[in-house]
């Protein structure tokens, strides 16, 4: 659909053949730095979005229904009607050099993915890095995107002056069944190459595992290859949990199941009832059998992904200036 006019700060709207179906709104944005709103559980305060909207189209992304906010819809749109804040960069470096900014953790990743295919046309990360890198606020970055590699030097040169927490969202390594339920991301090979690539970098790469979809990535065979895989790839860490289905993920997510897989759509009905989340039951088997395959694989007692580690790496690194030993929180699986 054709985009829902106004769009505050719009400058124009942008289609093209490289990238078809996918229309760019571009706007100036007056603020970028996010304040995660009290009492909220998220392990972070703070973040950065420099787009809305994702063309990586997960059918189960949990942040379909913010597109909603913009007046789009949480299906269709969400996945081809990208909002892209062209001036990121410049508004967040202006933003982190007031002397109120207190040096919190910034994570990307949290709402939709930075380095979506767009990312490759407007390059906005290198210059949300360097801002954030030299003004010595700590962050942590999740992606589905190889595109990341590009970044790996400049990655680097951040670690050296702030802490840095990557991540890697991959929870299946079935290529045909990805294909089809996140069919803009870069396939799941493609994906354990990036983890490899960044260890070989020397930088600290975890996993979020998430989500395991009920009787599609949850078979024992499944799990073993994707936690073998990883332990190959050389990651980190691996967090890992079952789908939710939130409103506008669910309604987007059972018409998906209904066209692919009509027989489980009743399975799934039992399973999650009207709430969010799967059962009890179904969570307390899934953390078993997760639990039994981080062990298999030498990720027992590894914290995973879960833009933390950014943050208690920051108060490790204050503490050691004052001389002061301060232990860090115990980091919990996203199970």
């Amino acid at each position: 659909m054709d985009a829902l006019l106004p769009l505050a700060g719009l400058v124009r709207s942008v289609s093209t053949p490289e990238f078809s179906g996918v229309t760019f709104h571009e706007v100036t944005a007056k603020s970028v730095l996010n304040k995660v709103p009290t009492g909220s559980n998220m392990p972070f305060e703070w973040t950065v979005n420099p787009y809305r909207g994702c063309s990586h189209a997960c059918v189960y992304c949990f942040a379909r229904k913010s597109h909603t906010y913009l007046e789009f819809d949480a299906g269709r749109d969400f996945d081809s009607q990208v909002v892209v804040k062209i001036n990121a960069a410049e508004v967040l470096r202006k933003e982190l050099a007031k002397p109120s900014w207190g040096h919190h953790q910034v994570a990307l990743g949290t709402n939709t993915d930075p380095y979506q295919r767009a990312e490759g046309r407007y390059a906005l990360m290198p210059g949300i890095i360097r801002a954030l890198a030299d003004s010595g606020t700590p962050f942590s970055i999740l992606t589905k995107g190889t595109l990341l590699a590009r970044d790996i030097p400049l990655l680097k040169h951040a670690a050296t002056q702030v802490p840095v927490d990557l991540g890697i969202s991959l929870a299946m390594t079935n290529e045909d069944l990805a294909a089809l339920i996140e069919p803009g991301t870069p396939s799941p090979r493609a994906r354990l190459k990036l983890i490899a690539r960044l260890r070989d970098a020397g930088l600290g790469c975890g996993v979020m595992a998430m989500p395991i979809l009920p009787w599609l990535t949850d078979s024992d065979e499944a799990l073993d290859s994707l936690f073998a895989g990883l332990a190959q790839a050389g990651a980190t860490g691996v967090s890992a949990g079952a789908l939710y289905l939130k409103p506008g993920t669910r309604e987007w997510y059972m018409d998906w199941l209904a066209a692919q897989h009509p027989g489980l759509v009743g399975k799934y009905r039992r399973l999650y009832g009207n709430g969010w989340y799967a059962s009890k039951e179904y969570r307390t088997w899934l953390t078993g059998r997760i639990t039994h395959f981080k062990a298999k694989y030498g990720f027992t007692g590894s914290s995973g992904f879960s833009h933390r580690n950014a943050r208690h790496s920051s108060a490790a690194t204050d503490a050691q200036t004052a001389g002061v030993a301060v232990p860090l929180p115990g980091q919990q699986p996203l199970f």
